[in-house]
């Protein structure tokens, strides 16, 4: 009886957040590993391929999207626990709805080729609908999913990435464009260019200047080329895809097409080959101990082809004053079991919370869950 009982206990605290305890899917936060002070524990269960987010003014709503399926959450915890007790879906059969972003109380929601509107959002959680505000985006499903977010600016910032691994597609492709949701005639302008897919970027809180996340191209073998994490202060920046990748990897099929690396902004930091680096955010909390004020924070979903599995884990990027960067450093990782090679869950964005704690989601275990500290 009582080793039943052991079981039954050992499933319950391994439980999936989407709750059919499945094998590939067990919450294992026991195996993940931060540093000392740190605690990690599921903030939200239950969300169908949780992926970017974004929040309200006050951080009481947290708005999510998702790219495997078709539908837009909004979370909220309404007994004041730490924890989201209170799930609404906002919209259904979407295409690749990953993208959201939240503007004087309207929430914007980014599909493969539209962006769409849901106005006044906090008070039509029960009964929401929406406008579509631009829809001439490009319709490609290759890297057609979107995280987008509103600049310093004023400006939504929308990516386009490249409808392929390896291409050289019109203009629009493999560039951060951004658009005036005010303008009554929309017209996309692109801010960078040679961007191949990037999921993640946001603005340094001092200087303002963007900084986002590059998936590398594929099939190049297990350790070429690395992901990117990119500074561009100005617009107009060429990052090299798809002549050239992380700075110094000439392509094979596009390299003589064209100009010398030099031509290129290089990265300001290598990621790592296929880690597949998603969201980021600059960390501007007292939560935190101060040593990773402004730094940045980034979710690597890991590697889907290479022979040995790497990334699965949160990063921290140290910048000095000037910007530049001074270290990478492992900052929650046991997603993935190096020895065995399974993995159980697949970080995909960041987001600081009021109160200084991190979010983060999971589109593999279907959670979010909440990073603290604690003297």
């Amino acid at each position: 009886m009582l080793r039943s009982f052991g079981i039954f206990l050992l499933f319950f605290i391994t439980v999936s957040c989407n709750g059919q305890g499945k094998s590939n899917n067990y919450i294992q936060l026991e195996s993940l590993k931060l540093p000392e002070g740190f605690s990690i524990s599921v903030w939200a269960e239950d969300v169908p391929d949780a992926r970017s987010l974004a929040m309200n003014e006050d951080g009481s709503l947290i708005f999510v999207g998702n790219r495997q399926g078709k539908n837009v959450y909004a979370l909220k915890d309404t007994n004041g626990d730490g924890k989201a007790d209170k799930k609404y879906t906002l919209a259904q059969g979407l295409r690749m709805p990953n993208g959201v972003a939240f503007k004087n109380g309207d929430l914007y929601v980014a599909e493969v080729s539209r962006i769409l509107r849901f106005r006044n959002i906090e008070k039509n959680l029960e009964k929401p609908s929406y406008e579509v505000v631009y829809d001439q985006y490009p319709d490609k499903a290759h890297h057609g999913w979107k995280f987008i977010a509103f600049g310093p600016d004023g400006l939504l910032y929308v990516p386009v990435g490249a409808p392929c691994n390896i291409c050289d597609p019109e203009e629009i492709f493999a560039s951060i464009t951004r658009i005036d949701i005010n303008s009554p005639n929309i017209k996309p302008e692109i801010f960078a260019k040679g961007v191949r897919n990037t999921v993640g970027f946001a603005w340094h809180p001092e200087t303002k200047n963007l900084w986002f996340t590059d998936n590398g191209r594929d099939m190049m073998g297990d350790d070429i080329p690395d992901c990117e994490l990119n500074h561009a202060p100005n617009k107009g920046m060429h990052f090299g895809y798809p002549y050239w990748h992380a700075g110094d990897v000439k392509d094979p099929e596009f390299g003589n097409k064209g100009k010398e690396k030099s031509a290129y902004a290089p990265p300001a930091l290598k990621l790592g080959p296929h880690t597949a680096p998603l969201g980021m955010r600059f960390y501007t909390g007292n939560q935190f101990p101060a040593k990773y004020k402004n730094n940045i924070f980034i979710a690597k979903h890991g590697s889907w082809n290479r022979s040995k599995k790497i990334g699965y884990q949160l990063t921290n990027v140290v910048l000095d004053s000037n910007q530049k960067v001074v270290k990478e450093e492992i900052f929650a990782e046991g997603w993935l079991n190096h020895d065995t090679q399974d993995v159980w869950g697949r970080p995909v964005d960041v987001l600081q919370l009021p109160n200084g704690s991190l979010l983060v989601s999971d589109d593999m275990a279907n959670c979010i869950y909440k990073i603290s500290y604690k003297k």
